[in-house]
């Protein structure tokens, strides 16, 4: 039997972007009636496709550092000292820093590197994400990943200017990233309100119920901390 050919890359963000551009080129089409189940007002309560976010983001995503670091060593992997032993340790570790569905951040303390369990949950909530602003009409947006994988180095550097930075780290074992909730990468045109992280608050809450991580609601840095399990 021929092995089949697997999508690269390359290939497949390609097909990614041509579906956005087509899917975009749809929403902009005069409206038909077996178009207007997307003329959705979120502000509706008799649509199907609403935003309902979650009635309290602390109790909601509560998991904290205790939870999730038991989670981090049993799936991660043995933490890398600096950026030149995660280079050797890629057989090990999936790249991040490329995906239509999230934009990475200019990362000053973590490497865009996840194990693959904790990649594939950052591509399922990116996925899911996607679809549902699309089917609640909110203009299309990436999300936004401000914290990945840490060496040991990372970790000394943060305790010497922030005494909240912790020597076990869940993001020492690439099973953890962070998602900005008060900042997105618009696809089409930016969206000012809370919108996008009532929606985003779906998406977590449902990944999290599902089983699939553990998620922190942090205020001071802005972010969804979270752990693949």
């Amino acid at each position: 039997m021929k092995k089949k050919k697997s999508l690269t890359k390359r290939q497949f963000l390609l097909l990614f972007l041509a579906i956005v551009v087509l899917l975009a080129v749809v929403r902009h089409l005069p409206q038909h009636e077996s178009a207007s189940v997307y003329q959705v007002s979120v502000v509706d309560p008799a649509v199907p496709h609403r935003i309902l976010s979650v009635p309290n983001y602390k109790k909601a995503f509560p998991d904290s550092q205790s939870v999730q670091i038991v989670a981090a060593e049993r799936w991660g992997v043995r933490p890398v000292q600096n950026r030149e032993d995660a280079e050797k340790r890629k057989k090990e570790l999936v790249y991040i820093g490329e995906s239509p569905y999230w934009h990475v951040d200019r990362l000053s303390s973590s490497i865009p590197y996840l194990v693959p369990r904790a990649a594939l949950l950052l591509q399922d909530i990116g996925q899911a994400f996607y679809d549902s602003l699309y089917v609640k009409g909110v203009p299309l947006q990436q999300l936004i990943v401000t914290s990945v994988l840490r060496s040991k180095d990372d970790v000394a550097r943060l305790q010497r200017h922030n005494q909240n930075a912790t020597e076990r780290s869940c993001h020492l074992f690439g099973t953890t990233f962070d998602i900005c909730y008060n900042r997105y990468h618009p696809i089409e045109r930016p969206v000012r309100d809370d919108t996008l992280k009532w929606v985003l608050s779906e998406v977590l809450r449902d990944k999290r119920e599902e089983g699939r991580c553990y998620i922190k609601y942090e205020v001071k840095q802005g972010c969804f901390h979270m752990t693949v399990r």
